[in-house]
């Protein structure tokens, strides 16, 4: 029966997994996150793969996939992080008020076939335009605390929802994993004798 290893402590990212009804553990990276890359969708597959590999080298076997994964924020180009503190959140949302930005989550499959570590990464974009928003309302969310924790300083899925003018791509992409496209990658794996292990969802032949 195959496993399933987070490699990520993300409460969102634990939660889409759960909905899609798959069985998995929680075993959080401890790798320094380090880039060479400068393309969005090469960097958050590069950081996927490093979270995924960290833990798939500690407490990998041959019944186990370790899913890795990293969203990053990115305007003009600019990978917009998490925010330090309220005025850096302040200044990232006021930046990104009444415009379009992009959202990219990178996600890492690392595995054992045949005795040798497989590895898949694959990306997702999503456009997301927001509404004008102003600088009031920014302080007001800001001063919650919600966007400290999150790349580009919100999150779709929290208060600052009500000024999402619209998305186009995957809104799950945007949460912090696009759970559709990880579900079709797990399936190319699925064989009637090594079933993935699924509280409501079984592949069918």
């Amino acid at each position: 029966m195959m496993k399933y290893i987070l490699a990520s402590a993300s409460p969102r990212r634990r939660e889409l997994l759960t909905q899609a009804g798959i069985e998995y553990t929680v075993i959080p990276s401890k790798v320094e996150e380090k880039i060479s890359k400068t393309i969005p969708s090469d960097v958050v597959m590069e950081l996927a793969l490093l979270k995924a590999e960290d833990v798939f080298d500690r407490h990998g076997d041959e019944d186990c996939t370790v899913i890795g994964a990293d969203t990053v924020v990115v305007y003009r180009n600019e990978i917009l992080g998490k925010p330090g503190d309220e005025e850096e959140a302040c200044d990232m949302l006021s930046m990104l008020s009444d415009r379009t930005h992009q959202v990219y989550t990178g996600v890492a499959l690392v595995s054992m076939e045949n005795g040798q570590k497989k590895v898949r990464t694959f990306y997702e974009r999503t456009d997301v335009t927001f509404y004008p928003v102003s600088r009031g309302e920014i302080a007001a969310y800001a001063a919650t605390g919600d966007p400290l924790d999150k790349a580009g300083a919100y999150g779709i899925q929290g208060p600052f929802a009500v000024h999402i003018r619209g998305i186009e791509g995957d809104y799950n992409n945007v949460v912090g994993l696009p759970i559709a496209r990880l579900y079709q990658e797990l399936k190319k794996d699925c064989t009637k004798a090594s079933a993935p292990k699924y509280k409501r969802l079984v592949f069918e032949e």
